[in-house]
């Protein structure tokens, strides 16, 4: 919070979610103003549930979810709203992700996905190096920034997915409709990778692989699983058997994948009628396995930022538009 308060752009407002916090974290909080309110639960809704409850509340033209264990830069708002103008149809900015804990590393830039169901975070533990902005599949929700009207257009997060792979659910149903995500190189958080649930917990595990088939059935045209069906299940019998050979990874990766194929969400969100072409589509998922090893990114041309420069028209100070976060 101390991060938020410390953010150049100053013109925002803040909702505080606390979902059934017992550790007495709120009276913690700094010394807050009228822009914060906080939303006690009194239950643990989850990160979809607490995230859309905030959202409906808000008034906005931007949503930014920054997590509990994240830290903004002091221009993150400013940066992130920047993002928002360079590329026609953007609904969705990614923030670049440092690791809070070893700040030489990234954290991550931006979530991508691949042709056969897996979704992974770009740039995890790799070595800070510069990087440009460019366009990713979507934003990781530990940093992300949503076009308020679209978010609560599509339904916002399935909340059945409770948490884990909910933004990469959202990113889906959002490419889905038309609309593209800029992942910003200016827009930094530091994130304490899994400092709530934990790292590799069973409950992580179970959320991420069940939420993962959950999300690839959910989204995936009609006219793209007679290609993609067998390579799914094929990817996820690979990674059921390589969590037989690690350490307490085996029961909730069965659990996860048995509930993900035999189980659906019982979802609140619309279902998407496709607005993109399945040629487009299909350009923005990976299809190289070993990017997904290597946790690389699918698309790294940048945004040619001088040639959007020269096709936006020039705005007067009648015609100037704000937006608020």
């Amino acid at each position: 919070m101390e991060s938020v308060l410390a953010q150049t752009d100053s013109d925002f407002e803040c909702f505080i979610i606390d979902n059934g916090s017992t550790d007495g974290s709120l009276e913690t909080l700094p010394e807050l103003d009228d822009r914060f309110r906080i939303m006690a639960m009194g239950e643990n809704l989850g990160f979809a549930a607490a995230n859309n409850r905030a959202a409906e509340r808000a008034s906005g033209d931007w949503l930014a979810l920054l997590n509990p264990d994240a830290f903004a830069r002091p221009d993150w708002l400013k940066q992130g709203l920047a993002a928002t103008k360079f590329l026609p149809g953007t609904a969705m900015v990614g923030s670049t992700q440092y690791m809070a804990e070893e700040p030489k590393l990234f954290d991550g830039l931006g979530d991508e996905y691949h042709a056969f169901g897996l979704a992974w975070r770009a740039g995890h533990l790799h070595p800070v190096a510069p990087i440009k902005t460019r366009q990713a599949f979507g934003p990781c929700g530990a940093g992300a920034f949503y076009k308020r009207e679209v978010f609560l257009e599509l339904g916002g997060y399935d909340e059945a997915f409770f948490c884990y792979h909910e933004d990469v659910d959202l990113a889906y149903r959002m490419r889905l409709a038309g609309y593209v995500c800029v992942q910003s190189a200016e827009a930094k958080i530091d994130h304490v990778s899994s400092g709530i649930s934990g790292r590799a917990s069973d409950f992580a595990v179970y959320h991420g692989v069940r939420n993962r088939v959950w999300t690839f059935f959910k989204n995936t045209p009609l006219p793209l699983l007679p290609l993609l069906l067998i390579p799914h299940i094929g990817t996820c019998m690979a990674l059921l058997f390589w969590s037989s050979i690690r350490a307490g990874r085996f029961k909730p990766t069965f659990r996860g994948t048995w509930d993900g194929f035999f189980t659906r969400p019982k979802s609140r969100t619309p279902k998407i009628k496709r607005q993109v072409a399945l040629k487009d589509l299909l350009s923005n998922f990976g299809w190289d396995p070993r990017k997904v090893i290597r946790r690389d990114i699918v698309r790294a041309a940048p945004i040619d930022m001088a040639l959007h420069l020269r096709e936006q028209p020039l705005k007067t100070s009648q015609n100037q538009s704000s937006e608020q976060t």
